[in-house]
Formats: C-alpha cells, sequence, structure tokens
C-alpha cells in the first residue's frame, strides 16, 4: 500500500491570497455605502452575480429535488431499491428522498410488469401525484409487456399514463436505472438527449418512410408490407382474446 496526496495527483487552484479576500470585502462595503460606481461597480456585479432566467432556474431547481415515490410492483422494484446503496448512491441527483404519499412525490417508477387490475391502481396513484410530476417505466415488462405476452399484463403502461423515459432491460441494472434519471433530469432542464436518428441524421431512414417515399427496394417493401399485416393480425386476435376473458 502506497499512500500519496491527491493535491499531488490532481494539482487544485490555489485559495486566494488574503489581500485580494480583502480588497473584495472593500468593495462589498462600498457597493452597500453606495460609493462603488464605474467601472468597480461593473466588475463587482460581474464577479457576484449569474446571470439566468426563471424559467432555467426552476428547471434546475425541479431536476435535483426529485422525491420518488415508494412503490414497486414486481423483481424491478428489487434493482430500484438499490439506487439508494452507497455504491449507487441516487444522493447524488438530490432523488434519495423517496416519500411513501404520492402526494408528497413527483416522480413514479414503474418497476415490473402491469397486470390489467393493478392498471387502474397504478393510474389512480399518478393521478394523486400533485404537479408537475414524471414518470419512468423501468423494465420491459412495464414498458412492452415483455415476456408476459397475455391477457392478464398490459402491454405497455404508456396505453394507460404517460411515460417521460423507457429503460429497457430484463431487469435493468441501477447503473441503467441512473442512466434514465439523468436523461429525465435533462429533459426536465429543456435540453433533452435526441435519438440516435436525430444526432445522425438519419431522420426518414425508417422502413415505413421509405416505402412511403419509394426509396425502399421491391424486397424490403414487400416484407414491410407483410410484417404489417402481421402486426394487425396478432393485435386483432390479441384484443379479441382480451375481449372474452379467462377461460
Amino acid at each position: 500500500m502506497r499512500r500519496e496526496k491527491l493535491r499531488a495527483l490532481a494539482p487544485l487552484e490555489e485559495p486566494r491570497s488574503p489581500t485580494d479576500l480583502r480588497v473584495r470585502q472593500l468593495r462589498a462595503r462600498d457597493l452597500l455605502r453606495g460609493d462603488l460606481e464605474g467601472p468597480d461597480l461593473e466588475q463587482h456585479v460581474a464577479e457576484a452575480t449569474l446571470p439566468t432566467t426563471m424559467a432555467k432556474t426552476i428547471g434546475w431547481a425541479r431536476a435535483n429535488s426529485i422525491f420518488p415515490a415508494t412503490f414497486g410492483l414486481a423483481c424491478c422494484a428489487i434493482e430500484m431499491m438499490s439506487m439508494v446503496s452507497p455504491r449507487y448512491d441516487i444522493a447524488r441527483f438530490g432523488a434519495e428522498n423517496m416519500r411513501a404519499s404520492p402526494r408528497q412525490a413527483d416522480m413514479l417508477i414503474l418497476s415490473g410488469r402491469v397486470s390489467i387490475k393493478m392498471a387502474p391502481v397504478v393510474r389512480r396513484i399518478y393521478d394523486q401525484m400533485l404537479e408537475p410530476k414524471w414518470v419512468i417505466s423501468m423494465g420491459a415488462c412495464s414498458s412492452s409487456g415483455g415476456m408476459f405476452a397475455n391477457y392478464a399484463v398490459v402491454q405497455g403502461a404508456d396505453k394507460f399514463m404517460p411515460v417521460d423515459i423507457h429503460i429497457p432491460g430484463c431487469p435493468p441494472r441501477p447503473e441503467a436505472l441512473t442512466y434514465g434519471f439523468n436523461k429525465l433530469q435533462r429533459m426536465i432542464l429543456g435540453n433533452p438527449v435526441p435519438g440516435w436518428r436525430r444526432r445522425y441524421n438519419a431522420i426518414g431512414t425508417e422502413e415505413w418512410a421509405r416505402a412511403a417515399t419509394g426509396t425502399a427496394s421491391p424486397q424490403e417493401v414487400e416484407a414491410y408490407a407483410t410484417a404489417r399485416e402481421l402486426s394487425v393480425a396478432h393485435e386483432s386476435a390479441r384484443a379479441q382474446e382480451s375481449r372474452k376473458g379467462p377461460a
């Protein structure tokens, strides 16, 4: 074991001299007296203030003081609980204060599969939360039904409530949940992370867009039409099965 000083490895900015601190104190005193004007006043204002807008300030405060609801659905809830552990420490981002009452929470994490019977309960909890509020769909089950492609599980929580962030995985690790939370923070700040199609200027390369514009090959158009027909038939059969109910 070898001990080294962190300052030697990563030198930090040295503290200012006492003379500089005294000058700043005298400048603040003159400002209060009204004696500070001209270039000295402009320099003091530039050093002592941080210009911004009210919208940015409110967004910064909201993004760094989120209260998640203490609510779990299935196995993903175990990964969600790990967020507050020392290894991941969601307190670094100001979201460690999980609340047991929806009236004191502003973020709901859907951590697991949402059954048909549980959907009204989840929606009621969401409606009881105060605005502004956000929702993270954690895992494949709550995002798209996952492996439970049957009449008993909702095939995606966005079918009955708004979802801001979807996190894939079965189950996603706490690192993935933290990454999704950081993306939610950027969205609240008004600077959301763009999708890969926008990042790489690939908008219009989707199968449906290429088929509509005629830039796709005949084989691609035929494959897209077949997949579309199968998807419609599958959705229709699943809707009929759900209307029938359990046998």
